[in-house]
């Protein structure tokens, strides 16, 4: 097939997600890149996309320092929106912020990796406080305490948001500001050498680039495969389930059960999940149908075991999404590629992309103009350590 030529893009983005549009909104609406900004994104509806199906959280509940870090500027960014961006009121998405708490319980065996979080958390100036099981029953009246070692309780500075509100936020934002959305796909990636040359385009059309930014999600390992470049991240599929209980608790907090169930308040009922339980197979892609069968073998049971309110749940709605997966260590990938010096990752947030986008898109843009992240450093993220062989542990995966 002869490809068209488009006109070069100084900095093209592959995936136009909330990730993706973060960059482009940080290059060119605030640090007012003079450039080309060329985000790619094969459906501008979003509807199958990570973002769209995210449950939206917020959270300062990490064991390490940078996760932490990250997601308060996340918090901090959505209240003070109206203050970083720029759009006319009737423009302007509702992100919906919802002020919440969460609240993190631990087994006696889980107790002292609890507390060992919660002290990082401390450390980092998060307002977090450990609980004991009287201070937990205290609080919270309604919830079985009887198995429960102790609990983190965030005092403020967490919660959730309309997560493709906030994408449309940062998508007609970077728009505004000149960034070029292409609705296309991206299915070969040129490289010569040590050097990405061009992206090949599903519409026939071929892109010459300067340097490439990997946004793509769930699809992130599949794009990087196109440059011969290793990237542990793959889709896998997680449902959220829409519950109403004819005694709802009144609590504006979201529950992380021991069992790795949780549960928040959304509307007039609760959202609830839960990642594989150990032992159980947890399989790339698939489609998007959501997973019945946890809902009633594992979700309900530990939340009746854990408040006599959830005994009579009911099930009202369920949906399923990707996260895209980090299967190295589930911790954002960042950064240049050592070798391959014009291809950057902003990717594998194993379900913490929603709350780290305003960081990463700032972080990026920092690198990507001034040669590194000024405002936060996060070297710790960069890709050099998968090759190395060194994890990023973090305790606090959900």
């Amino acid at each position: 097939m002869t490809r068209r030529a488009r006109p070069a893009a100084d900095i093209p983005i592959i995936g136009g997600g909330i990730i993706g549009s973060a960059i482009a909104w940080w290059l060119k609406g605030h640090f007012r890149y003079p450039g080309t900004v060329t985000v790619i994104e094969p459906d501008p509806t979003y509807a199958d996309g990570a973002t769209s199906r995210s449950l939206g959280s917020i959270r300062q509940q990490f064991s390490t320092p940078e996760n932490i870090l990250m997601s308060r500027f996340g918090l901090n960014f959505v209240a003070r929106l109206a203050d970083w961006i720029d759009l006319p009121a009737d423009a302007m998405p509702d992100a919906r912020l919802t002020h919440g708490h969460y609240l993190m319980l631990a087994t006696e065996a889980g107790s002292d990796a609890l507390q060992a979080n919660v002290a990082v958390q401390q450390a980092t100036d998060a307002p977090v406080a450990l609980l004991n099981p009287d201070e937990v029953r205290r609080r919270f009246p309604w919830i079985n305490t009887a198995d429960i070692g102790c609990a983190a309780f965030g005092l403020r500075d967490e919660g959730w948001v309309d997560p493709y509100a906030l994408l449309q936020t940062f998508r007609r934002a970077a728009r505004a500001a000149d960034a070029c959305y292409l609705q296309d796909r991206v299915i070969a990636i040129d490289r010569s050498g040590d050097t990405v040359t061009g992206l090949a385009l599903g519409s026939g059309d071929h892109l010459p680039v300067g340097a490439v930014v990997n946004a793509a999600g769930p699809w992130a390992g599949a794009v990087a495969a196109m440059a011969d470049i290793d990237l542990p991240v793959v889709p896998r599929k997680r449902t959220v389930f829409h519950v109403t209980t004819p005694t709802p608790p009144a609590d504006p907090v979201l529950i992380v059960d021991p069992s790795g169930v949780y549960v928040r308040p959304e509307g007039n009922g609760f959202l609830t999940g839960s990642s594989p339980l150990p032992g159980q197979p947890d399989p790339d892609g698939g489609n998007l149908d959501p997973d019945y069968d946890q809902f009633e073998g594992v979700c309900w049971p530990a939340l009746a075991h854990r408040s006599v309110a959830f005994e009579a749940l009911r099930m009202t709605g369920a949906w399923g999404g990707f996260y895209d997966y980090n299967t190295f260590d589930q911790n954002a990938v960042l950064g240049p590629h050592r070798q391959v010096g014009n291809f950057w990752f902003a990717n594998g947030f194993s379900g913490h992309g929603v709350q780290q986008a305003p960081a990463v898109g700032r972080a990026l843009a920092e690198w990507l103009l001034q040669g590194r992240s000024v405002s936060l450093s996060l070297d710790l993220f960069r890709h050099d350590r998968i090759a190395a062989g060194k994890p990023v542990v973090e305790r606090g995966i959900i």
